[in-house]
């Protein structure tokens, strides 16, 4: 007789690392079944990847402004996907950095137990790249998974 045992306990944080594209309520949709399984809490991560500027005059005020601008919408956009994903009272955070170590530092920081992010296929030389999700799988404190995008 097979019988199933209960996940509640396996994860209590699950962190859902999301960019913002149309792929993210799936992500966010399969983040919310494991917490739902599991009676864990999720919380919500963007990150804002910095990216220099050259400065075109004599002040790097327009990169600053252009900078803000974006988180400013990464909130909002970030705040709209909670809800829709039927979890408004989750914590959302749109960080600035470098994505992978942002990533690992925030599952650290909030001491998560697991990450949903999504994973897109690979095929001939990108197949050699760094993808965000490798470097986070070997960098992460916790288990990660990576729901796979078509």
């Amino acid at each position: 007789m097979n019988q199933t045992r209960p996940l509640t306990g396996l994860y209590q944080h699950l962190l859902l690392v999301v960019d913002l594209t149309d792929d993210s309520q799936a992500i966010g949709a399969r983040a919310r079944a494991i917490a739902a399984a599991c009676g864990a809490r999720v919380s919500l991560l963007h990150v804002v990847e910095y990216v220099p500027v050259e400065p075109l005059g004599e002040t790097l005020l327009p990169a600053v402004e252009i900078e803000e601008e974006l988180v400013k919408r990464a909130r909002e956009r970030l705040a709209t996907l909670a809800i829709s994903l039927g979890l408004p009272d989750a914590p959302t955070r749109v960080e600035t950095g470098n994505i992978k170590s942002e990533i690992v530092r925030i599952a650290a920081e909030s001491g998560a137990d697991l990450v949903v992010l999504g994973s897109r296929e690979r095929h001939g030389l990108s197949i050699l790249l760094n993808f965000t999700e490798d470097s986070v799988l070997h960098a992460a404190p916790c288990d990660v998974l990576a729901v796979r995008l078509k």
